[in-house]
């Protein structure tokens, strides 16, 4: 199928929702405060942006930008000042492109250095110099944690390293589009343990949202060029360990004490410390020196000099860390359905790059599958944000 026609179907499959991006109006972006539970983290910043209490009560979580499970405020309690617009434009088209960016480093690292557990392993530290530099100066208050505090944090650190690495060996087996399409089963997974986990149950809309999910999936991997049940599985994993994450942030995180300083963008700094802490293990036991050297030199052999490969780790990880702390200024500010409608159109936008940088074959009837998927992943959301259940009051 060629670039022209996928471009042509993929920009079709998010036409009809791109008009409720226009019309939802911003908030105001995150501040830097103390805070010591993740309801007084996301209740603060939500506060400070809008002016208006929103309660979390275990309905959403605070700390994933990317995820459709992600707090967002109501468009009512927000305004759509032509000055806020442009900055979240820029801030929108910063994140499109750092994502594009590290998908594509991702992708090359893994070309050149097939040793997935290494790769993720590398990314999740380049977290580390940067917000040290960042505690170190003052530029962002550090966060004040007790063992107390890094223990409750342990679940969460360990699902974000999970997805994280789960992804990588996605990427690594196969086309980055079909990795991004198996993310998107995301909302299946999150109604499934909500469901056996919690019996908590979603709204039929919401449940008849999945449909579009499973079916799009289901026919992008029967015709999907590239596929491996390896890709397959990681991807899945990666899916599965996100919407863990997320119903953990809301479920079991709210209300509890985490520290001080615990900004969103300074949770997921912890968070990704705690994330490497807990991958590093597991990568020199599944990979060891002995792969790692084997990798190297045969990469050095096919042409790749040491500062090319060295490069390519550093701003893969660099990369990575970056968007997600984009994600968190840009996300953070907006309404329901413009989360939504601009998460799909990330997913959109990556996928035609990866075809068009790595020229990677699609078939019409998996480029038909993906957009269906997308587009469920869409009305996933779009269908919670509406039909989201009235958040208890708090106790005084």
């Amino acid at each position: 199928m060629k670039i022209s026609g996928i471009v042509a179907l993929f920009v079709a499959s998010f036409s009809a929702v791109t008009e409720a991006f226009v019309l939802q109006p911003r908030s105001a972006c995150l501040v830097k405060c103390p805070q010591n539970s993740a309801r007084v983290i996301f209740k603060t910043v939500q506060k400070a942006a809008t002016g208006v209490d929103y309660p979390l009560d275990g309905q959403c979580d605070p700390f994933d930008p990317e995820s459709s499970e992600f707090c967002t405020v109501e468009p009512e309690e927000i305004d759509g000042s032509l000055k806020r617009t442009i900055r979240l434009g820029v801030l929108f088209l910063l994140w499109y492109i750092l994502n594009i960016g590290y998908n594509i480093g991702n992708k090359r690292v893994l070309n050149a250095l097939p040793i997935p557990w290494t790769a993720a392993t590398v990314e999740l530290f380049f977290g580390f110099p940067y917000v040290a530099l960042l505690w170190s100066t003052g530029l962002r208050k550090a966060p004040k944690l007790s063992f107390d505090n890094i223990k409750t944090l342990s679940s969460q650190a360990f699902f974000l390293a999970a997805t994280h690495v789960a992804g990588v060996i996605s990427f690594g087996a196969g086309a980055i589009s079909f990795t991004h399409i198996l993310k998107a089963t995301e909302p299946v997974w999150s109604a499934l343990i909500l469901a056996v986990g919690f019996k908590e149950f979603l709204p039929l809309p919401v449940y008849l949202s999945l449909v579009p999910i499973i079916g799009g999936v289901g026919l992008a991997s029967m015709k999907e060029l590239s596929f491996s049940w390896l890709g397959f599985s990681a991807g899945t994993i990666s899916a599965v360990t996100s919407a863990t994450k997320a119903i953990l942030s809301k479920k079991v995180l709210d209300g509890k004490p985490l520290g001080e300083n615990l900004t969103p963008a300074n949770m997921f700094a912890v968070l990704t410390i705690l994330g490497f802490l807990f991958i590093l293990p597991a990568s020199l036991l599944i990979e060891g020196p002995a792969k790692i050297s084997s990798a190297y030199s045969a990469a050095l052999a096919a042409g790749y000099t040491k500062a090319q490969l060295l490069r390519l780790l550093g701003v893969s990880g660099f990369l990575y860390y970056l968007y997600n702390e984009v994600a968190f200024l840009a996300l953070s500010e907006v309404a329901p359905v413009t989360h939504a409608v601009t998460n799909t159109v990330k997913r959109v936008v990556i996928i035609l790059a990866s075809v068009i940088v790595f020229r990677n074959p699609v078939s019409k009837l998996g480029a038909i599958g993906s957009a269906i998927a997308i587009i469920g992943a869409t009305l996933y959301s779009v269908a919670k944000s509406k039909c989201k259940p009235k958040p208890k009051p708090e106790a005084a």
